[in-house]
């Protein structure tokens, strides 16, 4: 029979209940982990954020805003009297006529479609071309500049092609740079006209001017098919 002394030595150094559990197995362990955080998750998980909506209507709450108009105000009416607009490039190739090509070329350099521009590039287009035949080699102007033609007697696949190289030729070539400037700044016709008489894109110069016509220039249509 144990003595009461040696019995009070055994209790005290007895395991704790945890450690009972344990000795029962690793699953009564994992039961005990899980357990403490299902409690842990419980204590600090943190409560739902308003809605987008609540935050909307406290924003709209807080910002509102009032207008006061005095009972005799009156409106007024702003009446424009002048206005203007560009054509885009389809209006203006679905026109065909020469003035309509001259306009297409200034759009695609992005010099104004001005009068006094459209006049001259009419007028440069007659001295080389004609009037009548003016679409003549798809090459208005007897550009040279991708026409396969170096002197001005290519061919062209359609009008617009045409105009696309007239643009960049006359912007690209240092030659030309006194005719852009001009087209530039929409400058008056006789002005536009020298810088053209005196560039090398006519080799003649249009004998400085004496053959160049300042009569109207008719409209044209050119046949279908050569846009």
């Amino acid at each position: 029979m144990t003595s009461p002394h040696t019995y009070r030595v055994r209790r005290a150094f007895a395991r704790p209940r945890w450690s009972r559990l344990h000795s029962r197995g690793p699953l009564a362990g994992l039961s005990a982990v899980a357990a403490l955080a299902v409690v842990a998750a419980t204590v600090l998980a943190f409560p739902p954020g308003p809605s987008a909506r609540a935050l909307l209507e406290k924003y709209v709450t807080a910002n509102e805003q009032s207008l006061t108009v005095a009972v005799d105000a009156r409106g007024s009416i702003v009446q424009r009297e002048e206005f203007s607009a560009t054509p885009g490039y389809a209006t203006i190739s679905a026109g065909g006529t020469n003035h309509d090509w001259a306009k297409l070329v200034l759009l695609y350099a992005g010099w104004p479609v001005s009068d006094s521009n459209v006049t001259v590039f009419t007028r440069w287009m007659r001295q080389e071309n004609g009037t009548d035949d003016w679409w003549n080699r798809n090459n208005p102007l007897n550009n040279g500049w991708g026409s396969g033609g170096g002197g001005g007697t290519g061919t062209y696949e359609s009008l617009d092609d045409a105009a696309r190289n007239a643009a960049e030729a006359l912007h690209e070539n240092p030659g030309y740079a006194g005719i852009a400037a001009a087209f530039a700044s929409s400058a008056p016709t006789d002005v536009v006209e020298q810088a053209i008489w005196a560039s090398p894109w006519a080799t003649g110069h249009y004998a400085g001017g004496t053959h160049w016509s300042s009569k109207d220039v008719p409209i044209v249509k050119s046949p279908d098919g050569t846009w």
